[in-house]
């Protein structure tokens, strides 16, 4: 079974910059993809962006798409995302996931496994 344990996050200013980690153990190499989802106060949780495992394809979110990338570390079975230009918007918890068989990336209900999650905060 994999498991994965979130880094970074925390609060920052309009148009700041932040990077979040997130670490596979156990079982990794029965990942497909990895994902990173958020979930505002009274929002649904929102698919932000996804990887499969291999590196390629990258799929993002339309709110996010040109100002955050995902990236992933084989080596460190870890996966990143980096966000740019951050707006109050993007305040949320964030959360990733794992995909252990192949389906839709955007789904949050085709992936098995999530971290503990991480809050975001920008500040206007």
């Amino acid at each position: 079974q994999v498991q994965l344990v979130q880094s970074g996050g925390g609060l920052v200013h309009t148009g700041d910059s932040l990077r979040l980690s997130c670490a596979a153990s156990g079982r990794a190499f029965s990942t497909v993809a990895m994902g990173w989802f958020r979930q505002a106060p009274g929002k649904e949780r929102e698919f932000v962006a996804a990887i499969r495992w291999s590196g390629f394809p990258t799929f993002y979110g339309d709110s996010v798409q040109g100002r955050f990338t995902i990236s992933r570390d084989i080596a460190e079975n870890t996966v990143y995302l980096r966000m740019n230009s951050l707006i109050p918007e993007d305040t949320a918890v964030y959360y990733c996931a794992a995909q252990t068989t192949v389906a839709s990336m955007s789904d949050p209900t085709s992936y098995a496994i999530w971290g503990q999650g991480t809050q975001v905060t920008v500040s206007s």
